[in-house]
């Protein structure tokens, strides 16, 4: 396997930590709060979550970078797409969706794409 190969994969691979794991400090925050009372557990697995998915789009970065996508609007694209697929098929919910809701979501992220890659 060539060296370029290795990268893409590397970049690749911490990029779906990074989504996930902001993926799960979102769903975990959402159920922090119950009843008015924190839920200590929740906010702990959001923390960590929030904290695996910070640390890996730092290194997410600089490989980014390497390949030569240097906007931050290109960076947070991707890190967005990653995670809001993370929040919603992590979640459980996102199957459960209708076929022109799921098409729907396609669409809004892939308009965002486009108007991120245009202006960038």
């Amino acid at each position: 396997m060539s060296a370029d190969v290795l990268r893409f994969l590397l970049l690749v691979g911490i990029t779906l930590v990074s989504g996930l794991g902001d993926a799960q400090g979102f769903i975990h925050a959402a159920r922090m709060w119950q009843d008015g009372r924190i839920v200590w557990r929740e906010l702990l697995a959001s923390a960590l979550g929030f904290w695996v998915g910070i640390g890996s789009y730092w290194i997410s970065v600089r490989y980014l970078v390497r390949v030569g996508v240097l906007s931050p609007e290109v960076q947070t694209l991707i890190w967005f797409g990653v995670t809001i697929l993370g929040v919603a098929i992590v979640n459980g919910r996102f199957l459960g969706w209708r076929p022109i809701d799921q098409v729907v979501a396609a669409g809004v992220l892939s308009g965002l794409g486009w108007l991120v890659l245009r202006t960038a």
